[in-house]
C-alpha cells in the first residue's frame, strides 16, 4: 500500500515493478511509452495553454503519481493528462478553464491521430461528456492523492547549483532541458529534487566535457549520493534511445477520443440466392419427381399451383365486390344522415350568429342614444347657466 504525505510519495524499484498496470498485463516496455506519451500531452498543452513551466512539472508529476496506483488499463492516458493539467493549474495558481484545456487537448488529438479538424461544439451533448469525465478524473485524482498534491521540482535547485559551481551559461540551459526531460520519467517519484538535480547537472557537464570539483565531491554539498546520480543520468541516456512515443490503446473501457472520431462499420455483402426457393408456387418437397439433370420438374406441379391461385383470386374478387354491393346501401344511408346532421348544424350555427349581431348592434345604437342626449343635456345646462349669469348683472346695474 502506498501511503501519501507531503514530500513523501518516493517508492523503490520493488513497488515499481509491481505497479498495477503490470498486475493487468502491461509490460514494462508498453507502461513506458504510455508514461511518455502522456507526459508528452501535458507539456504540449501546457504550452498551447501559454502555462509557466512549473504548471507543467506539477502535472507530470501528478500524472505519475496516479499512475503508481492505479492501472492504466482502468484509467486513459488521454482523460488523465488533461486532467492533470486542469488540476495543476489550479495548484500553481494559474487556472484555466475546462473549456480552454477541452478545447486544447481536441485540437492536439486531430492533429496527432490524423483526424479530420473539425469544430467542438461547445453545446453538444459530446462537450457535456467531455466536461463531465475531466472533473470526474480530477476527483479520482484528489481522491488517490488524498487531497495531498504538494509537488517539489529540480528546477530551482539547478540554478543554485550552477551558480554555486560557476559554470557556463550553456550548461545551464542544457541542465534546464534535462530537468524538464526527467519528468517523462519515473525519477519523480524514485528520487528526491535535490538529487535529480545532481544528476542532471552532472550529465551536462558531461555532455559540455566541463570539470566539476571531486575533492571533495561536489554533490556532498548538496546532499546528493553517487549511486543515485549514477541511476538518473542512466535513466536519461535510456529516454534518449526511445523512439517517439505513440498512442496505444489498452484501456478495458473502451478508447476514450476527445474528437467525434466515428468508426467506419465494413458491409457485409450476402451472397445472391436462387430464385427457385423464393418462388410461392414451387415447393422443395423431395418426394417429386426431378428432370434428368437433378432439378425439379417445374412443368409438372407448375400448372397445378397456377390452377389454384387463380382460384383462389376468383374467390377473393367475389367476395369484395359482394360486401362492396351490401355497403352501398348502408353507407348511401348513413352518407344521408351525416350530410342532414350536418346541414342542421350548419342552420343552427348560422342562426346564433344571426342573434348575436342583432343585440349587440341594439345594444351599440342604444348607447349611440344616450350619448347623444348627454351632450344635448350638457348643451342645454350651459345655456342656462349663461343667461343666469346675464340676468343677475343687470339686475345689479
Amino acid at each position: 500500500m502506498i501511503y501519501t504525505g507531503i514530500d513523501t510519495f518516493y517508492l523503490t524499484d520493488e513497488q515499481l515493478a509491481n505497479s498495477p498496470s503490470r498486475k493487468d498485463g502491461i509490460d514494462e516496455a508498453t507502461e513506458t511509452t504510455l508514461r511518455i506519451y502522456g507526459c508528452d500531452l501535458v507539456q504540449e498543452s501546457g504550452i498551447l495553454l501559454r502555462l509557466p513551466q512549473s504548471v507543467m512539472a506539477t502535472g507530470q508529476v501528478l500524472f505519475h503519481r496516479f499512475y503508481c496506483k492505479k492501472s492504466f488499463a482502468r484509467f486513459n492516458v488521454k482523460k488523465v493528462a488533461a486532467s492533470c493539467v486542469w488540476l495543476a493549474s489550479k495548484l500553481e495558481e494559474n487556472p484555466r478553464k475546462a473549456r480552454q484545456v477541452i478545447i486544447v487537448f481536441h485540437e492536439m488529438e486531430c492533429r496527432r491521430e490524423n483526424f479530420p479538424r473539425e469544430h467542438l461544439d461547445l453545446y453538444s451533448k459530446k462537450y457535456v461528456d467531455l466536461r463531465m469525465e475531466l472533473s470526474r478524473t480530477e476527483r479520482h485524482i484528489l481522491n488517490e492523492m488524498g487531497f495531498i498534491c504538494h509537488a517539489e521540482h529540480p528546477h530551482k535547485f539547478i540554478l543554485n547549483y550552477l551558480a554555486t559551481l560557476k559554470t557556463p551559461p550553456e550548461l545551464r540551459q542544457e541542465a534546464w532541458n534535462m530537468a524538464n526531460d526527467s519528468l517523462r520519467t519515473t525519477l519523480c517519484v524514485r528520487f528526491k529534487s535535490e538529487v535529480v538535480a545532481c544528476g542532471v547537472v552532472y550529465a551536462a557537464a558531461r555532455r559540455f566535457q566541463v570539470p566539476l570539483p571531486e575533492n571533495p565531491p561536489w554533490w556532498k554539498a548538496f546532499d546528493g549520493e553517487k549511486s543515485g546520480i549514477d541511476e538518473v543520468c542512466r535513466v536519461l541516456a535510456h529516454l534518449y534511445s526511445l523512439p517517439k512515443a505513440q498512442y496505444i490503446p489498452f484501456c478495458k473501457d473502451g478508447d476514450f477520443t476527445f474528437s467525434n472520431k466515428s468508426l467506419e462499420s465494413k458491409s457485409q455483402s450476402t451472397p445472391p440466392k436462387d430464385v427457385l426457393h423464393h418462388s410461392p408456387l414451387v415447393h422443395t418437397d423431395p418426394s417429386m419427381p426431378k428432370g434428368p439433370q437433378g432439378e425439379d420438374n417445374v412443368e409438372s406441379i407448375g400448372g397445378k399451383g397456377v390452377m389454384v391461385k387463380v382460384a383462389i383470386d376468383e374467390v377473393k374478387d367475389f367476395k369484395m365486390s359482394d360486401d362492396e354491393s351490401k355497403g352501398m346501401g348502408t353507407d348511401g344511408g348513413t352518407k344521408e344522415e351525416q350530410k342532414s346532421k350536418s346541414d342542421r348544424k350548419t342552420e343552427v350555427t348560422g342562426e346564433t350568429r344571426r342573434n348575436r349581431y342583432r343585440t349587440k348592434s341594439r345594444h351599440r345604437d342604444r348607447e349611440r342614444d344616450s350619448d347623444k342626449e348627454r351632450q344635448r343635456e350638457g348643451h342645454r345646462s350651459a345655456k342656462r347657466a349663461k343667461y343666469s349669469g346675464h340676468s343677475e348683472k343687470s339686475k345689479r346695474h
